[in-house]
């Protein structure tokens, strides 16, 4: 055990470091940037160090080479009233497919209230309302190359809407798991959101324009259209470490470290721990999000699961719960329900 503890230091001391190998970063320059939320309450409450946990169909999100390690045909349904105003959901299914490997489809939707129009001409709303979404949707294929090393990779379909205006793109998540011969360490490392660039489109920026203001007898409302930008999507590469400290059948203890390097943000490291109690049937966790980020945003995150809950015949059930501490924009609480039939 002290051995495992002493390489967890040393890979943490090396993601601090790598977290200050950069002075510039682009924050804000991305769209899409719900691709970003963490899938999960279970991960949630780990602090999203997570890239490297097996057994969990949140790894559709996490890391597409993990849903190699199910060994049953898996449901995850994941809710969130993410901010003031604003849902957030994922649901996903794994399915072995035998020495085949094994398929995954996943759908994430991030949708706002409605809000009221607003105008120049009228700033306390014009009677409509409008909303804005965005949602992605994903196709996963993962297997074993050998007995410890699995590799995988997601393809997405991703849109973004506001008003009468969207964006579409799509990209590619691969990712790689080995699980090591040193008592059952597994490390990982994950690129996600690889793809195209997302440019909005759509009624709400046609203007009308008079092309000659200063001339009389032309058409003064011939119709233009503004010409957007074009954004980047929200590339991450994450590299993770985890293992099992202790690991009784009364008794787990799990340690997780995620270094993060994102396209939009500077690099940060986030850390998770995770204790199992009565046979894994009570589990419970805390971990931190971001650490080493300047101006982050997340604080101490905890959560707990009634896990491998036998319904009927071979049909398992895991409820999960975790509670994200953010310093300005609101406490989150993040239920998931997990079945393995």
């Amino acid at each position: 055990m002290k051995k495992k503890i002493i390489l967890f230091v040393l890979i943490i001391s090396g993601f601090s470091a790598l977290s200050y190998a950069e002075g510039v970063n682009k924050i804000g320059t991305a769209a899409a940037t719900f691709l970003r939320i963490p899938v999960g309450a279970r991960a949630a409450g780990f602090g999203s160090a997570f890239v490297s946990m097996a057994g969990d169909p949140s790894a559709l999100y996490w890391n597409p080479s993990v849903i190699a390690t199910l060994d049953k045909n898996s449901l995850i349904i994941d809710h969130s009233p993410w901010l003031p105003g604003i849902n957030f959901d994922f649901a996903g299914i794994v399915l072995p497919l035998g020495n085949f490997g094994t398929l995954g489809l996943s759908a994430t939707i991030l949708q706002t209230d409605e809000m009221d129009v607003t105008t120049p001409a009228a700033p306390m709303g014009t009677g409509e309302t409008f909303t804005a979404s965005s949602f992605a949707v994903g196709v996963t294929y993962s297997r074993y190359l050998t007995d410890r090393f699995s590799i995988g990779g997601t393809f997405k379909y991703i849109q973004e809407t506001i008003y009468n205006s969207s964006a579409t793109g799509i990209a590619f998540d691969i990712g790689t798991i080995y699980e090591t011969p040193f008592a059952g360490i597994r490390l990982a490392a994950v690129i996600s959101n690889f793809g195209t660039k997302m440019r909005m489109f759509g009624e709400d920026l046609n203007v009308r324009v008079d092309i000659a203001p200063d001339q009389e007898g032309n058409n003064q409302s011939i119709v233009g259209k503004l010409n957007t930008d074009e954004f980047d999507l929200p590339l991450i590469m994450r590299i993770g470490l985890s293992g099992e400290v202790f690991d009784t059948e009364d008794f787990r203890l799990t340690l997780a470290a995620d270094g993060v390097n994102p396209n939009d943000n500077a690099q940060s490291v986030n850390l998770g721990a995770e204790a199992a109690f009565l046979n894994e049937k009570l589990q419970i966790r805390a971990g931190y999000r971001d650490l080493f980020l300047d101006n982050n945003e997340f604080g101490l995150s905890f959560g707990i699961s009634v896990a491998n809950i036998n319904l009927w015949d071979s049909v398992l059930i895991t409820t999960d719960y975790a509670y994200q501490a953010m310093k300005h924009l609101g406490n989150t609480n993040r239920f998931s329900v997990i079945i393995k039939f």
